[in-house]
């Protein structure tokens, strides 16, 4: 039997992160590891103590809202988003640490991902969001696809 990679095995916890999102569009997990520990995860959801879409229905879907457009509107917190939150909460730099997530991030968890000093990026599926794209090169970050 041969041994899954550290990306692939990253890569799953991602994926199984992702089961607890409540999005009805896309279930989006995230991982931050450093020196092949985990140091904090984030799917995507409502804010603590609000309904959920699963609850409400997904207000994107009811505006007509297409993917990677305003998504400010949306009741939902991304998976990078919660994830950062999670290691602020505990007091965990993620500096230097490795994104491992199920799908490629928007423009402002990007930025935020940049800000917070994450410059290796693990993505499973693509995300349509061109501007992301183009700042992460403009960052020279590392988006790439598990080993």
């Amino acid at each position: 039997m041969e041994r899954k990679s550290w990306d692939r095995y990253f890569m799953d916890i991602a994926q199984l992160v992702s089961e607890r999102s409540t999005c009805l569009r896309r279930k989006v997990g995230a991982v931050f590891v450093r020196d092949k520990r985990i140091l904090c995860t984030g799917y995507n959801g409502a804010a603590h103590g609000l309904p959920h879409c699963d609850e409400e229905g997904c207000l994107r879907d009811k505006l007509g809202i297409k993917p990677a457009e305003r998504i400010e509107v949306c009741r939902g917190i991304h998976a990078e988003q919660n994830a950062l939150v999670q290691a602020a909460t505990f007091g965990i730099s993620v500096s230097g640490a490795t994104l491992y997530c199920t799908h490629e991030p928007c423009i402002t968890c990007a930025k935020m991902l940049l800000n917070a000093g994450i410059t290796d990026f693990v993505v499973g599926a693509s995300y349509p969001d061109k501007l992301a794209r183009k700042m992460l090169a403009q960052a020279k970050v590392k988006v790439r696809k598990p080993r």
